[in-house]
């Protein structure tokens, strides 16, 4: 049998649930949590190059360090649901616990940061190219304060989600989300955490393009225009980054837009949790590979390591 019933004896406020633990639950959720694990390591490491690497301190590091910050903390609050989610699943557990609905609510607090530090990273791009006078634009105080203002506004953003009641627990997926359906928090929860960053990234990405084509008709400085291609570059690495996490975590995407017209499959945010958990390893994997200076500094690291380990076998 693919699935097994229980009846859990819940406390007397709670009505008496039966659930259903489908035979794959398990093992999922111990592949979902061996990717997030994997993610807080690399991404640690990603930081702790940055931190302690000298040539990593720099203002476009600094913003791939909120990236990769953002990223971890996504991950952390991740790994945080899926392990009470197996031990629900461990012990048939069919009620919240006293965190379950912050769990909700901070999930897509962090969810926001990711997007919306890839999109500040953009935006740095953009003014560099286009209006590389204006160095008050481009000094660290104002990036600092725009960097904090990203992590500070999706607190206070996302509280719509928890004042409506819109975050409920789920008891077929062992998790306090929103219901996908047709509402006004829903569709200004799409429209905050996904459509305004990534539609303002891929704006950004087609303004730049059409700049440097623009450059490369008149007579522009070589520096200037290998600067502007360089900015280019890195957004359309951002996008990159950002199509990972959307390809992978397709299922979230569709179960969204079927919500709004119908009813989703039964454990759609098991389904979307696991691909985008998945996912988050892959972006790191590509943040990686993406950073030219953090690369160059593990090289090294790994050729002063051989060069010693042969020094002592000569």
């Amino acid at each position: 049998m693919n699935t097994v019933n229980y009846l859990d004896s819940l406390p007397k406020d709670l009505n008496s649930t039966l659930i259903n633990i489908q035979s794959w639950f398990i093992p999922i959720d111990i592949l979902v949590l061996i990717c997030l694990f994997l993610t807080i390591l690399l991404a640690s490491l990603f930081l702790y190059i940055i931190f302690i690497d000298k040539k990593c301190h720099t203002i476009p590091m600094m913003f791939v360090a909120n990236s990769c910050l953002a990223c971890l903390s996504f991950t952390i609050i991740m790994f945080w649901v899926t392990i009470i989610m197996l031990h629900n699943d461990l012990n048939q557990i069919s009620y919240a616990d006293s965190f379950c609905i912050f769990r909700g609510y901070i999930s897509y607090v962090t969810a926001s940061e990711l997007f919306y530090a890839y999109f500040l990273q953009a935006i740095y791009s953009y003014i560099k190219v286009v209006y590389p006078s204006r160095l008050i634009w481009q000094s660290v105080r104002m990036q600092i304060f725009l960097i904090v203002i990203t992590w500070i506004s999706p607190f206070i953003c996302i509280l719509p989600h928890v004042l409506t009641h819109e975050i409920k627990y789920q008891v077929d997926d062992q998790i306090c989300q929103m219901l996908l359906h047709l509402s006004v928090v829903t569709v200004y929860n799409v429209f905050y955490i996904y459509i305004i960053p990534m539609s303002g990234i891929v704006i950004i990405y087609i303004k730049l393009v059409r700049y440097v084509k623009n450059m490369r008709r008149r007579v522009t400085p070589a520096n200037t225009l290998i600067r502007a291609q360089r900015e280019l570059k890195m957004v359309y690495r951002i996008i990159i980054l950002l199509l990972i996490l959307l390809i992978l975590g397709l299922p979230i995407t569709i179960f969204v837009f079927i919500g709004f017209i119908g009813e989703p499959s039964n454990y759609h945010l098991r389904k979307a949790y696991t691909s985008v958990g998945i996912s988050l390893i892959f972006v790191i994997i590509a943040l990686f590979k993406f950073t030219d200076p953090v690369k160059n500094s593990i090289m090294k690291k790994l050729k002063r390591r051989s060069n010693i380990v042969v020094a002592i076998m000569a």
